[in-house]
């Protein structure tokens, strides 16, 4: 049996809307706007980039179903640091937490936070003289004082928001294939577009991997749900399901719409397909409802990522002070604030790209490893096919990604390492 100590708490604040939200907008955040262009330029043409969005989507639905699993084996707030720690090892589960401390959530926060204020003040804007990063940076503390002052004010407005972004982006896509409009589209390019290459592939979805890498994001507030065994998981799969429609229909329309060498390498894809469909008008009103999404990713994560630390530190391996008695989690949440505007001021999008990628779909992957265990898998309802085909594309992808290019995957690395070492010194603190 697993260690005792796990039990579904009746005190639940998130009913199954709100955590169905949670998982829409960790996951539509940056990647979506930004990656595609860069995936072009790898692979050649367009229909292997909506390939690659395709085969992300089903890892990322093999991953949620995962996750709802783990979730109803494992009943409590934590994510991958309470399966890693409480199926496996503390050191694993340790590691875990380090990465979501560092990547899954800071460097995250951080790239979508930078996203926002790349789509909100362009070149040509007024706010453009403003110093860099300061939208950014104001935006974070703008959500961390929505999630810290009051748990359900800051989680009804996120859900109002959410709401209104999935209103818009249905909007964005229905005006994009509307009549007229196909007029404008430059359409299939005629182009020789041979088979990309494995380890190119591998390299794409290691890159749209973290556009799906928010699926995960009702497990870490899963012990205050209203009914964790139900809710979490229908939430995980019905949130991410969503999302996977949403983002095939809008990468169809970018990577079709205009040219290919109007969008290649190019990170603001969604704006130049809108300015290239209806003119500057279109480009202004896409570039609001990205703000949009952006807002809600920022206020999402930090929501979400306070949970880790709180479960961390009941464990020992954080400071006492970021246990939250009350609910609050307002001292993870100014740790995550402080961590992420850190890395707001010494980082750039391009550098967290790859990264966040590589080192978040990893420590997913290890999560969902955790199904194989003979004591959590005769406790879990699901299909071993389906973790082992998640754990499997994702552990190859990085493979193949690590034998193309090499370099990409030091970041990650010494993100392990260094959690290794602070494993060892807070086991010695303890």
């Amino acid at each position: 049996a697993l260690p005792q100590g796990f039990q579904v708490m009746s005190a639940g604040r998130f009913g199954p809307w709100t955590l169905t939200f949670l998982v829409v907008a960790n996951m539509i955040g940056a990647g979506v706007f930004t990656t595609s262009g860069f995936t072009l330029d790898t692979l050649g043409a367009p229909h292997w980039v909506l390939l690659a969005w395709i085969v992300g989507g089903a890892i990322a639905l093999a991953g949620a179903a995962s996750y709802g699993a783990l979730s109803q084996v494992m009943p409590e707030s934590g994510g991958e640091y309470l399966f890693l720690s409480r199926a496996a090892h503390p050191a694993l589960g340790f590691l875990a937490g380090w990465v979501s401390l560092l990547a899954g959530f800071t460097g995250a926060i951080a790239f979508a936070a930078a996203t926002f204020e790349s789509y909100v003040a362009p070149e040509e804007s007024p706010l453009a003289a403003l110093p860099q990063d300061l939208i950014a940076i104001g935006v974070v503390v703008l959500c961390a004082l929505a999630h810290g002052v009051r748990v359900h004010l800051g989680a009804k407005a996120q859900n109002g928001i959410v709401s209104l972004k999935i209103a818009c982006l249905a909007g964005l896509v229905l005006w994009a294939i509307g009549p007229g409009a196909p007029e404008s589209w430059a359409g299939v390019p005629k182009v020789d577009s041979p088979w990309p290459g494995w380890g190119a592939f591998a390299g794409a979805l290691v890159w749209i991997s973290l556009s799906y890498s928010g699926f995960n994001a009702a497990v870490y507030v899963a012990g205050e749900s209203k009914d964790l065994l139900r809710h979490i998981p229908r939430a995980l799969v019905l949130g991410t399901s969503l999302v996977t429609l949403f983002y095939i229909a809008l990468n169809a329309i970018f990577v079709y719409a205009p040219p290919m060498s109007e969008i290649a390498g190019q990170p603001d894809v969604a704006a130049i397909t809108a300015r290239w469909i209806g003119g500057p008008g279109a480009a202004n009103l896409t570039r609001a409802v990205i703000a949009l999404a952006l807002l809600t990713s920022v206020s999402s994560m930090l929501m979400a990522g306070p949970r880790v630390y709180t479960k961390m530190a009941e464990d020992g391996f954080l400071p006492k002070r970021l246990i939250s008695p009350t609910g609050t989690h307002r001292g993870g949440i100014l740790l995550q604030s402080i961590l992420t505007i850190v890395v707001l001021l010494i980082s750039s999008l391009e550098t967290l790209l790859g990264y966040l990628g590589l080192t978040l779909s990893l420590s997913a992957a290890g999560s969902a490893a955790c199904l194989f265990l003979p004591k959590v898998r005769r406790r879990a309802s699901i299909w071993l096919i389906v973790p082992g085909f998640y754990v499997g594309a994702t552990v190859v992808s990085a493979i193949l990604l690590a034998l193309r290019e090499p370099t990409q995957v030091v970041a990650t690395a010494l993100t392990f390492l260094a959690g290794g070492v602070a494993y060892v010194a807070s086991s010695k603190g303890r």
